[in-house]
């Protein structure tokens, strides 16, 4: 959530007011009053008034009256928008062959994702056979730092765009998670670079590992990444090297298919 601070000085405070507010509303676990939302936002009550009123007459926002008490909750209005935006970067049919055969082959969901500010936002993904699944669909976000396709794409990213996300790093909720700092994370990201491809292991969530390979557009800028998802357990040795090689060639694929430049 951005601070007071970081709000003034936006270039359109206005602007972010509405969507830190709309953030707030999103990642709520229950609907807010005006009282609550402004106090969580850190925005003037009759601001946050202002905000949500307008929301909710562009569909935005939408409230439920108990009382005299009104409670906001954010409409499906984003989902929309949402899903325009990834039919217009349609990503999984630029291999969606191959993905299927990867997660066929190592019997674990496929997945590709971009990076959105300091988010990854899964865009494509090719379920494993079997009754089990991972909680990972089209349109799941997750911090940057704390997934292996977060950290392919973050690998090759110019400084002047990776520098800005150095501090807003998330802390993960699994075993394996600690507190990294700049200068570590900036180290692993040249690791990354030197093999080829990104893993987490445990961070985000226990029990839970990844890899993933970046792939690049026809400018030679990182593009996203392609990973899979897997028990910790699960994703050790014969297998985890599989995974890398499966990825590393399912990456060079689509980077082709994207006009990427050799190398």
């Amino acid at each position: 959530m951005a601070e007071r601070g970081d709000v003034e000085r936006a270039p359109s405070p206005a602007v972010a007011r509405t969507l830190t507010v709309l953030e707030t509303l999103v990642a709520a676990d229950e609907d807010l009053t005006l009282t609550a939302l402004a106090q969580k936002t850190n925005i003037p009550l009759a601001t946050c008034a202002s905000i949500v009123y307008t929301l909710e007459q562009r569909d935005y926002a939408a409230r439920r009256i108990v009382g005299r008490s009104h409670f906001w909750r954010p409409t499906l209005r984003l989902y929309g928008l949402a899903t325009q935006l990834v039919r217009k970067v349609d990503l999984s049919s630029v291999a969606q062959r191959e993905m299927r055969e990867l997660a066929d082959l190592l019997g674990m969901p496929v997945h590709i994702g971009v990076l959105t500010g300091a988010s990854v936002v899964y865009v494509a993904k090719a379920a494993m056979p079997g009754f089990i699944q991972f909680d990972t669909y089209p349109g799941k976000v997750a911090p940057f730092n704390l997934t292996a396709l977060g950290k392919a794409i973050s690998a090759y990213l110019p400084e002047e765009e990776l520098k800005p996300l150095l501090g807003q790093m998330a802390k993960g909720e699994g075993p394996r998670a600690h507190l990294v700092t700049k200068a570590d994370f900036v180290a692993e990201l040249a690791e990354v670079r030197e093999r080829g491809y990104a893993l987490e292991d445990e961070e985000e969530q226990a029990d839970i590992a990844c890899v993933a390979a970046p792939f690049f557009d026809s400018s030679g800028h990182v593009g996203g990444a392609v990973g899979v998802t897997g028990f910790a357990k699960d994703l050790t040795a014969r297998r985890r090297r599989e995974a890398q090689q499966g990825l590393i060639e399912l990456a060079k694929t689509i980077s082709r298919r994207l006009g990427a430049p050799p190398d």
